[in-house]
């Protein structure tokens, strides 16, 4: 298990050497890791500025500790998604957004906010997908990172993750993840939570809590 863990790490992070200002975070729980690698780039237009397309890319690995080979199992998940963002729509945009997990593909679509300043992002879209039985997908980060000193900030991120069925015997998924910590330069470390609620009528509630250790690669 633990060989597993630590090529999923080398991976990930070879991965991200290969693009510019590439977060990865390490959360060591005390149910699973997880490996996280999440950022925003927009795309340049031919003066080399940005254009208004904006990219989301979020890249998320678990390994449970309890994994054998038919039961808890490793779980992959990898989000994309391009957003028209004009400056007169004062942050909401158009999204289109593919999803691939272990369970299959979602192509999706909706409305997305984004607003970044020096110390603040708040991120949020509402879509749904375009298949059959379509799920609803709500979902918000916000990320705080005020000055403590010169070379110290603090680092404070809040994460939902939301699946709203319209099907009246699907399960809900409420997800919510929660770190706190310092960052120093280009690295971020602290204390991390991630709950999950998911069922119909009666949830089943799960947690991981432990550290975790965020670094941008640059």
């Amino acid at each position: 298990m633990k060989c597993n863990i630590n090529y999923l790490i080398v991976s990930l992070i070879a991965w991200s050497e290969t693009y510019s200002q590439i977060p990865i975070e390490v959360f060591a729980g005390h149910e699973k890791t997880t490996v996280d690698i999440m950022f925003f780039k927009y795309f340049k237009d031919r003066e080399n500025e940005n254009s208004k397309f904006l990219f989301f890319n979020r890249n998320r690995a678990s390994m449970d500790y309890q994994q054998t080979p038919t039961s808890n199992l490793p779980s992959f998940g990898f989000t994309e998604a391009i957003s028209f963002n004009h400056s007169k729509l004062k942050g909401f945009a158009p999204v289109g957004v593919i999803q691939i997990f272990n369970s299959g593909v979602f192509p999706k679509a909706g409305v997305q906010y984004f607003h970044r300043q020096a110390v603040f992002t708040f991120f949020s879209w509402l879509v749904c997908e375009t298949m059959s039985n379509p799920s609803i997908d709500f979902f918000v980060l916000t990320r705080i990172e005020p000055k403590l000193t010169e070379r110290l900030n603090l680092f404070a991120q809040l994460e939902l993750v939301n699946s709203l069925p319209t099907e009246t015997d699907a399960n809900y998924n409420f997800i919510q993840r929660i770190r706190f910590g310092l960052k120093l330069k280009t690295w971020q470390f602290g204390l991390g939570s991630d709950l999950n609620e998911f069922g119909n009528t009666d949830l089943t509630s799960a947690n991981n809590i432990g550290v975790f250790v965020r670094h941008e690669f640059n």
